[in-house]
């Protein structure tokens, strides 16, 4: 019998985008589109772990609603499309021949885009940068984001940026989620504007409400537990301080046209970033950020995983190189 072989496949969606499936030899599969950069599905055999829209919109220049939007250069008011910034609405390319990496990838189930800012985003933001983004699945089903960002300025003009991995998690039941990690952090409320510093007092985070809020300083790793699915997604980072965490809830979810009324009860949006402190880069200088994610037994119902230890666990330390 034939030994089965991660496989790499660019095909063109029936929607008419083009768009890279990965699939490695256990059974787990990705799907990243061009348009975005964006990874849109995430399969664990045949159980799909990211949440997509269904209105999502898979036509430009609207941003796709759903699996992990690439917010770059800025990290706004979610819901609003301008304020998210451009990568997530631009056509990303493959390329083939990238740069040494700065660090080993275990698996050979990966691919490498590069994003060539247009003229007239350049009118709006102009600096000049190389931005390059490595999405790699590992054999054990794992999800691996890493981003890199040269200012390649020629006239000493700093580069200064904010970034986002906004994934949103398929989840069972938003009333039966908690992320925990993150208890005791200072926080910024969008909801009450961003310029105001609070203190989470929770033990976790639960939600019975729109939360829209980012939390400062977070630790290499948190995980969001779904008591339904008996399900665990560990999230960890590095290069990226913060931790975005979103969900629209009722009356927001039927304001915004392409989420479902009902969607904001299977959706939770949790993520990377860099938004309190913009990254600055001198000219020559390159920054990477990364964000790591698996799906695992529950805890709190299998007792196959204590979060206490998950969050314990180390990575790597950032770093930015000259």
């Amino acid at each position: 019998m034939e030994e089965a072989k991660p496989s790499i496949e660019r095909i063109k969606a029936s929607n008419g985008l083009e768009k890279v499936v990965l699939r490695e030899i256990r059974g787990v599969s990705i799907e990243v589109y061009l348009y975005g950069g964006q990874v849109i599905s995430w399969k664990n055999l045949s159980e799909e772990l990211l949440f997509v829209s269904s209105k999502a919109a898979f036509k430009p220049p609207k941003p796709i609603r759903g699996g992990i939007q690439i917010c770059f250069p800025q990290v706004g008011i979610h819901g609003v499309s301008e304020q998210q910034g451009f990568a997530r609405t631009h056509l990303w390319e493959i390329e083939e021949n990238p740069p040494a990496f700065p660090t080993k990838t275990a698996t050979k189930s990966f691919v490498d885009l590069i994003l060539k800012p247009s003229e007239e985003e350049l009118k709006n933001w102009p600096h000049s940068c190389q931005v390059r983004l490595r999405i790699a699945l590992s054999p054990g089903g794992d999800l691996i984001l890493t981003t890199r960002v040269r200012n390649t300025s020629t006239d000493g003009k700093l580069l200064s940026f904010s970034f986002a991995y906004l994934t949103y998690f398929r989840v069972s039941d938003i009333s039966e989620v908690r992320v925990e990690g993150l208890e005791t952090l200072d926080y910024l409320d969008f909801l009450k504007g961003r310029d105001n510093r609070f203190t989470e007092q929770g033990d976790a985070i639960v939600f019975e409400s729109e939360v829209d809020k980012v939390y400062l300083g977070a630790p290499p790793k948190i995980a969001i537990i779904d008591h339904e699915k008996k399900r665990t997604f560990v999230l960890a980072k590095d290069g990226l301080p913060d931790i975005v965490v979103w969900n629209p809830w009722d009356k927001k979810a039927k304001a915004i046209g392409d989420l479902g009324d009902e969607d904001y009860k299977h959706m939770l949006c949790v993520g990377a970033a860099a938004v309190e402190k913009p990254i600055t880069l001198k000219p020559g200088e390159e920054w990477t950020g990364r964000q790591e994610m698996s799906a695992v037994p529950s805890s709190y119902c299998s007792g196959q995983l204590d979060p206490a230890k998950v969050l314990q666990m180390s990575i790597e330390t950032p770093s930015v190189s000259g």
